[in-house]
């Protein structure tokens, strides 16, 4: 069926609403209308040492699927074949022990080995987990500390709203340029380990605004329809 730029229009204005519903489910995430954001964010405790949350008004980084920089508050964190990776399995960027900057990547002969153990993020951002292994002389069990690296965190010029991308994650606008850091220093606040920030998204909200849509798309292609019936019955008298 042909689709008239008010009902592409309509669409359009469906897949926005749709991707604030999902994003009510991820973790600090921002609606991309403000008639459904909550009033307040908040955090719930968890027992998982890879959740931390975002000081306020800062984002973690992670790399897209095309290598470009993502930033999200979503800081339910896991680590998949030795990657640190948000909840949408993109590997999570931060400052390596070497000083570089990079993806967050536990000891590959670890991950193999499945030698990673108590891996946790602490209130300054560092990741570090113990390795376990066995003497082969004595049987004996032994644990060391491993620091993997330490989370960047990123912040804006007020005011700055993020390109939407993934439902979760944003990109920067052009031109803006984003002040990274590492938490606990300069002006970032650290970390807040074992919390879960909630979704800023209002879920009974964005339902509502997205059944509005479905309804609007809905009665204009009714209206559509019927112009298209009464084009048609005029045309049959005219012949």
């Amino acid at each position: 069926m042909f689709l008239d730029a008010p009902l592409g229009a309509a669409l359009d204005r469906i897949a926005e609403r749709a991707a604030d519903v999902r994003r009510a489910f991820v973790p600090g995430a921002v609606p991309e209308h403000d008639d459904v954001a909550t009033p307040a964010a908040s955090s719930a405790f968890t027992l998982d040492p890879l959740s931390v949350c975002a000081p306020e008004g800062t984002y973690f980084l992670s790399t897209g699927a095309r290598g470009e920089t993502a930033y999200s508050r979503d800081g339910a964190f896991a680590i998949r074949e030795g990657r640190l990776v948000d909840g949408s399995g993109r590997p999570v960027l931060g400052t390596l022990p070497s000083g570089e900057r990079g993806e967050l990547r536990a000891d590959a002969v670890d991950a193999a080995l499945g030698r990673i153990a108590d891996a946790r993020i602490r209130p300054d951002g560092t990741l570090a987990y113990m390795r376990t292994t066995t003497d082969p002389r004595t049987g004996e069990r032994q644990a060391r500390q491993i620091v993997v690296g330490r989370l960047l965190v990123a912040c804006f010029p007020a005011g700055t709203r993020l390109q939407a991308r993934d439902g979760d994650a944003g990109a920067a606008p052009a031109g803006v340029v984003a002040d990274v850091g590492s938490p606990g220093e300069g002006r970032f606040a650290r970390v807040v380990p074992m919390q879960r920030e909630r979704s800023r998204v209002d879920l009974d909200q964005s339902l509502a605004r997205l059944k509005e849509a479905y309804v609007a798309f809905e009665a204009m292609q009714a209206a559509q329809t019927a112009r298209g019936r009464l084009g048609k019955t005029a045309m049959d008298l005219l012949k």
